[in-house]
């Protein structure tokens, strides 16, 4: 039988690695398949998505409104806030009123973190003095005077304390306030439409059951995600992976494709996106 590769691209931390441990270590079997894993960070993966290089990829759901035309949504493998999310941290509290008159260190223009913070903040991009920095750098960048106010993702959300910061703002908890309780959408996988309707639904298929049988293996697979558990031990790293992989990675259900769409639409029309695509995902 001869083999296909399919390029996979996702982010070399514990979440990602422990969604696809089964797949990784060959637990999942993948008859004619073979899958290249590609560890970029996500800003990378937005951007290698806008030029469709990558068959599969993660993506900030974001970035989903610069790229739908080239990939669509798989059911599996999203990164949900549920009541927490990107923090917004300093040497010092800020108010929302003077956060805008700060240097802020982003981890990315495409993130959703980033849009996150331009609709909590009213303003876009243009409105903000920000910097890009790779997301393993914020903290360094606030501690150096390089920017005044870190916007954080992965796992700084739960080691920023050590760091002598204090938080200013959870976008999580801001926006289940703003809508009901319903989870911020952060990230999500996709598939290039270049794959034909059945080998993009074999695909999703193989995904899901490596997301599962990481949440069925649960202390093997926390303990394959610890090497990209950058300064944290087993019991943070697993504290970690429970927040960005749980019920909703497994499908994101009507709660969460609602909460995608009122991401974009309200991102549509604050002129933060060029357009809010209606959601495709793979059956």
């Amino acid at each position: 039988m001869q083999t296909q590769t399919i390029t996979l691209g996702h982010s070399p931390d514990p979440d990602d690695a422990f969604m696809f441990y089964g797949l990784a270590k060959g637990h999942i079997a993948t008859p004619g398949l073979h899958f290249e894993h590609i560890l970029q960070d996500i800003q990378t993966l937005n951007e290698r998505a806008t030029r469709g290089e990558l068959d599969v990829s993660a993506i900030s759901i974001h970035a989903y409104a610069h790229v739908s035309d080239q990939y669509a949504l798989l059911p599996s493998g999203a990164s949900m806030g549920d009541g927490y999310g990107p923090m917004l941290v300093a040497k010092n509290a800020f108010s929302k009123e003077e956060i805008p008159k700060r240097r802020i260190a982003v981890p990315g223009t495409m993130t959703s973190a980033f849009l996150a913070l331009q609709l909590w903040l009213g303003k876009p991009a243009h409105e903000l003095n920000f910097v890009v920095v790779p997301f393993d750098q914020i903290f360094s960048a606030v501690r150096t005077g390089q920017a005044e106010v870190g916007l954080i993702i992965h796992e700084g959300q739960l080691t920023y304390r050590n760091e002598g910061l204090v938080l200013c703002e959870d976008l999580g908890v801001w926006w289940g306030i703003e809508n009901g309780g319903l989870p911020l959408p952060l990230g999500g996988n996709v598939i290039h439409k270049r794959h034909t309707p059945a080998l993009r639904s074999r695909i999703s298929s193989i995904l899901t059951e490596s997301i599962q049988f990481s949440l069925d293996n649960r202390t093997e697979a926390v303990a394959h995600s610890l090497q990209y558990a950058r300064d944290m031990g087993h019991d943070l790293a697993d504290r970690f992976v429970g927040m960005y992989v749980n019920h909703w990675t497994l499908d994101y259900g009507d709660r969460g494709r609602e909460s995608i769409r009122r991401f974009l639409d309200r991102s549509q029309r604050l002129g933060l996106i060029p357009a809010a695509p209606p959601l495709e995902f793979v059956s």
